[in-house]
């Protein structure tokens, strides 16, 4: 990140100069409307609210929030389609969902202020990844209800980028307009970035050729490993944006290119928590639990104390005094009990990446044929290994889940190139127990 990106991501961002303490009475100011407004036009919060025995008034600070309930995905997904909006339908501009590959699909609606809220928040991000006005901005999420595209598009525009609106899909094409169009900037998700890379090597162009100089990736968790893979091969910085549907969709906290050690998160708009996920306790800073979002601005669908899943830390800001937190290790929802052992997709990744034969992509399945808990981990080698080294890095891996993880695993290498690849969220986990 250029010292000139830097001066001008603060120069259009006058919240990201304040202090700690305006920042907080700025937080409370906000936290109280946003109570007010969604006790008095939500009926499922008037409802818990007044279940808990706390009403909107009782927030005298801002440790006063933990005296609130939360909000789950299945609070969502039972007010469904339209009834968690705190604002008639005729002031909804917009909704967007999740997939619903797990149940009813989560429902989000948005004003015109919320989309100029997201649109600006997005920019914002850009700019703290070294992007700025004028650079060309290659969109490589999905489009439609998914709220990955729309969200880089519109906040690309408001930071005076020029767009390309590729949305997921068609590889060949992708790669080809990038050599076409010359982007600055892409914004994918680390696992499609990936098999970009592999059309790359397959046309036989090095993709440190390419115009690309930023890379903002989310939309799934990734670590350092695939951090070194995507940047040592296009010449790149590669940030992290965070976000999630529920709470706005991409731009809730951005990696600034400048550190590159967690996504800041905009708390002028979000105020963000770390509970015990068992007990919901409120815990410290740097402690590592699950990550609670309440929204400090949204008008059309206000969230209070909403459970991300997500398993963090908080940590003191570096650039701004704005928190960050830490790379995300994975979800609540996402951890693995296999034979009496937590373990996270994350650390079998990580592993992987540690093992110079073998290539990112992979998939793991468990089943049960009989009595115990069987894993299974099918992992491409690196295009340059030789059959014959396959049987020395299955070995390796496996070596390294037992002594680092404590789980015993069968490891198949396959040759580079033969596992599906993803062309949004990567789906790495099948379960057949």
């Amino acid at each position: 990140m250029t010292p000139e990106a830097i001066s001008e991501a603060f120069t259009v961002e006058p919240a990201l100069r304040m202090e700690r303490r305006e920042l907080e009475a700025l937080q409370l100011e906000r936290l109280r409307e946003t109570l007010h407004h969604a006790y008095a036009n939500n009926p499922s919060y008037r409802k818990s609210f007044d279940a808990r025995g706390v009403h909107p008034d009782d927030l005298r600070a801002l440790g006063d929030l933990a005296r609130f309930p939360f909000t789950t995905k299945a609070d969502l997904r039972a007010a469904y389609p339209f009834d968690f909006f705190a604002v008639p339908m005729q002031r909804v501009a917009r909704v967007h969902a999740s997939s619903g590959t797990t149940g009813k699909p989560t429902v989000v609606g948005y004003t015109q202020k919320d989309i100029a809220t997201w649109s600006n928040l997005v920019a914002r991000s850009i700019r703290a990844a070294g992007g700025r006005r004028g650079m060309r901005v290659h969109v490589g999420y999905g489009y439609g209800l998914f709220t990955g595209g729309l969200g880089a598009h519109y906040g690309a525009e408001a930071a005076g980028c020029t767009v390309i609106p590729m949305s997921g899909g068609q590889t060949e094409r992708q790669v080809q307009l990038m050599i076409d169009f010359k982007p600055d900037i892409i914004m994918i998700t680390p696992s499609y970035m990936l098999a970009i890379l592999d059309e790359f090597r397959r046309l036989g162009v090095d993709a440190r050729s390419s115009s690309l100089s930023i890379g903002i990736f989310g939309a799934e968790p990734w670590g350092e490993g695939i951090r070194h893979e995507i940047e040592s091969a296009f010449g790149i910085d590669a940030c992290d944006i965070y976000g999630l549907s529920e709470v706005m969709g991409p731009g809730v906290a951005q990696e600034f290119a400048k550190t590159k050690e967690g996504p800041t998160i905009w708390e002028d708009h979000f105020l963000p928590e770390i509970v015990d996920p068992e007990t919901g306790e409120v815990l410290g800073e740097g402690a590592q639990g699950e990550l609670v979002f309440t929204s400090l601005t949204k008008e059309a669908m206000p969230v209070i104390r909403y459970r991300t899943r997500d398993l963090t830390r908080l940590l003191p800001g570096r650039v701004t005094a704005m928190r960050r937190f830490a790379k995300i290790t994975g979800r609540c929802d996402d951890m693995l009990i296999i034979r009496g052992v937590n373990v996270f997709p994350s650390q079998i990744e990580e592993l992987i990446l540690d093992c110079g034969g073998l290539a990112p992509h992979y998939e793991i399945e468990i089943s049960r044929p009989h009595r115990m808990d069987e894993l299974l981990i099918r992992v491409e080698a690196r295009a340059e290994l030789a059959a014959a080294g396959y049987p020395g890095e299955a070995s390796r891996l496996a070596h390294k889940l037992k002594a680092l993880v404590g789980i015993s695993a069968q490891i198949e290498v396959a040759q580079s190139g033969t596992l599906k690849r993803s062309t949004g969220k990567a789906a790495r986990v099948t379960d057949r127990r």
